[in-house]
């Protein structure tokens, strides 16, 4: 059985300060405090890529498993859509980066904010599948590099930032069962097309968040034969102050229970699940936690987590 053993993060020194901008931008304090959520975006260096900020990620992982040894793990994998090279495949230069043993599996998975779900299930079923024991799921997307620096709604929100999630058979967490929904219909709310930068489509990533992401979750529970009052903290996609405040109050959610922990480093796209997560690994009082993607695709993606 593999599941979640530990998580290793990064988040960039480097911050480009919102409040500073906002007259740049024409907007006012409360659309930094009330929509976005968003003090400050953590912002890579130029020189740095992808693979560089998982190798970073790797470093704070072993401070945690100082114990790990790098050449018995079986599996790498990279969630990015914001890769080193459009080929290779990241994950390859992570291993090599790393200096890991060539006698391993490694691939990358295209998917944003919904990317950390589908990876953990995609990264569970393929180590169980082929008995592998120890595997290393990354997740590093610097929008930074794809960002229209003249646009608000995108260049006060996303930050840079990778994770990496241990996959073990001796885990802390197992992972169940998971519930998805895809809407290609409405795939140009957040694209990125060939000479282009990022063009997203608040207000129709918002409807669409609304609509789906109550039911799938209520799906996933149901999927996991758990109640309300059997989750002890829903983890959802930190894609703004506005998206997480209306999702709780649609699923009346106790806020409690929904951590919202971006104001200081952006929307991290796909690490902003796991950059919650870390703080849950030692706090046993967490026993069954809910993780919630959604966004470009549009997708969502659900699942629970259990401690052993």
């Amino acid at each position: 059985m593999i599941g979640i053993k530990n998580i290793g993060v990064y988040v960039p020194e480097k911050r480009i300060n919102n409040i500073d901008n906002l007259n740049r931008f024409g907007v006012d304090n409360d659309f930094l405090e009330k929509k976005i959520g968003v003090h400050a975006v953590s912002r890579k260096q130029d020189s740095e890529l992808a693979s560089d900020l998982c190798i970073s990620a790797f470093e704070d992982l072993l401070s945690r498993e100082p114990n790990l040894d790098r050449s018995q793990i079986d599996f790498f994998c990279v969630c990015t859509q914001n890769g080193d090279y459009q080929l290779p495949h990241t994950s390859a230069i992570v291993v090599a980066k790393l200096g890991c043993s060539s006698n391993c599996a490694a691939f990358d998975i295209s998917l944003g904010c919904s990317g950390y779900v589908y990876s953990l299930l995609v990264v569970k079923s393929f180590m169980e599948a082929n008995d592998m024991k120890q595997g290393l799921l990354f997740t590093s997307d610097p929008y930074s590099s794809v960002l229209d620096t003249n646009d608000k709604n995108t260049y006060l929100l996303f930050g840079d930032a990778a994770t990496v999630t241990l996959l073990t058979d001796s885990p802390i967490f197992t992972i169940g069962q998971g519930a998805f929904d895809t809407d290609g219909t409405k795939y140009d709310n957040l694209i990125k097309r060939k000479n282009e930068t990022l063009q997203m489509n608040g207000r129709g990533i918002f409807n669409f968040v609304m609509r789906y992401v109550p039911e799938n979750v209520r799906r996933c529970m149901k999927l996991n034969e758990v109640d309300e009052d059997g989750v002890d903290a829903y983890l959802l996609h930190q894609a703004s102050r506005y998206v997480v405040d209306n999702l709780v109050h649609r699923m009346r959610f106790n806020p409690g229970k929904v951590p919202f922990n971006i104001q200081q480093y952006g929307n991290t796209v796909s690490s902003t699940i796991p950059l919650l997560l870390k703080d849950y690994i030692y706090d046993k009082e967490k026993q069954t936690i809910l993780l919630c993607g959604f966004g470009v695709g549009l997708s969502v993606a659900s699942v629970i987590i259990r401690r052993l």
